[in-house]
C-alpha cells in the first residue's frame, strides 16, 4: 500500500518492532498526527475470542472519563410520558412509528446513537436491516434499550462508547481527539481496557488480548505492550 509523504514521515518516528508502554504509545500517536484537522485517536484490540461462539461475543459500553471530543446526536424511540422525558434530557430527536418511513424509505440517518424504551423495540425491530449493519441497533447490553432514558442520554452525551467484536474478532474504539492531553487520552484508554478485561469470556482458553494498536485517523499505528493485561 502506497502512503503519502506526511504519513511516511510520521511512520519514521515509530519503531514497528517495538511494543510501547501505554503512556509512550499515546504520546507517539499524538506526535504522529499531522493532518490539518483534529484527528480522532482510535484503538484496535485483537482478541483471542471466536465471535462465532455466542459465549465469546464481547459487547458492552463504557463512559470515557474525558469524553470522546465528538458531539453525539441521539435519537430516542419512545411513547407516552417518555417522549417529554427524552426531550428534557437533551435527545436530539424523539419519535415513534412516524420515523420508520423516514429512516427506511428516505434514508435519514442523521444520528449517531439510537436509544429505545423496551415497549418500542417492536417498532425499532422493523428497522433492523437498516440500523443493524451500521451498528445503530439499540441493545440492552449497551444500555440503549432502557426505561431510564435520562441516564442513557446523559451517559451518551458524557462520552459513552460501545465496544464489540467485529467479524475478525477485533474491537475498534475511539478514545478521544489529538487535541486531548496525553493524560486525558491515557485515562480514557485505561478505562476502556479495564472494561474489556472485565468482559473476558469465562470459556476462553489461551491469550485474551493478542495485540493493541493505537493510531490517529490519518496516522500510522503504534503497538502497545499487552504484558500487563
Amino acid at each position: 500500500m502506497k502512503h503519502g509523504k506526511k504519513y511516511n514521515e510520521s511512520a519514521k518516528m515509530i519503531d514497528r518492532a517495538t511494543f510501547y508502554e501505554l503512556e509512550d504509545a499515546v504520546a507517539l500517536a499524538k506526535k504522529a498526527a499531522t493532518a490539518k484537522f483534529d484527528e480522532t485517536v482510535e484503538v484496535h484490540i485483537r482478541t483471542g475470542c471466536d465471535g462465532r461462539h455466542a459465549d465469546q461475543q464481547i459487547r458492552g459500553a463504557v463512559v470515557l472519563p474525558n469524553g470522546t471530543g465528538k458531539t453525539v446526536k441521539v435519537l430516542v424511540f419512545a411513547k407516552g410520558d417518555k417522549i417529554a422525558e427524552a426531550e428534557a434530557a437533551g435527545a436530539d430527536y424523539v419519535g415513534g412509528d412516524e420515523l420508520i418511513p423516514k429512516i427506511q424509505n428516505d434514508g435519514w440517518l442523521d444520528f449517531d446513537v439510537v436509544v429505545a424504551t423496551p415497549d418500542m423495540m417492536g417498532v425499532v425491530g422493523r428497522l433492523g436491516k437498516v440500523l443493524g449493519p451500521k451498528g445503530l441497533m439499540p441493545n440492552p447490553k449497551a444500555g440503549t434499550v432502557t426505561m431510564d432514558v435520562t441516564k442513557a442520554i446523559n451517559d451518551i452525551k458524557a462520552g459513552k462508547i460501545e465496544y464489540r467484536l467485529d467479524k475478525t474478532n477485533i474491537i475498534h474504539c475511539p478514545i478521544g481527539k489529538v487535541s486531548f492531553s496525553e493524560e486525558q487520552l491515557t485515562q480514557n484508554l485505561n478505562t476502556l481496557l479495564e472494561a474489556i478485561v472485565k468482559a473476558k469470556p469465562s470459556t476462553l482458553k489461551g491469550q485474551y488480548l493478542k495485540s493493541i494498536t493505537l493510531s490517529s485517523t490519518m496516522g500510522p499505528g503504534v503497538k502497545v505492550s499487552v504484558a500487563k493485561f
